[in-house]
């Protein structure tokens, strides 16, 4: 499931990936076999934390189970 993280809180994509050019037809980011294709990967601090990327409009959406 991604989320989009701000500074202090945790949102789901629906609330911003609705107006983003970018999104898929039902207005999620474009996610495909483990990829986000509207956006890239942030480097890993440590192995243990979640696959974290950056969309093209700057926010940040973590990967977690």
């Amino acid at each position: 499931m991604l989320v989009i993280l701000t500074d202090e809180h945790v949102i789901s994509p629906e609330q911003v990936c609705q107006s983003c050019l970018l999104a898929d037809r039902s207005g999620q980011p474009r996610w495909r076999q483990g990829q986000l294709c509207c956006g890239h990967a942030i480097a890993k601090t440590d192995r243990d934390l979640p696959d974290r990327y950056e969309c093209q409009m700057g926010f940040q959406l973590v990967n977690v189970n």
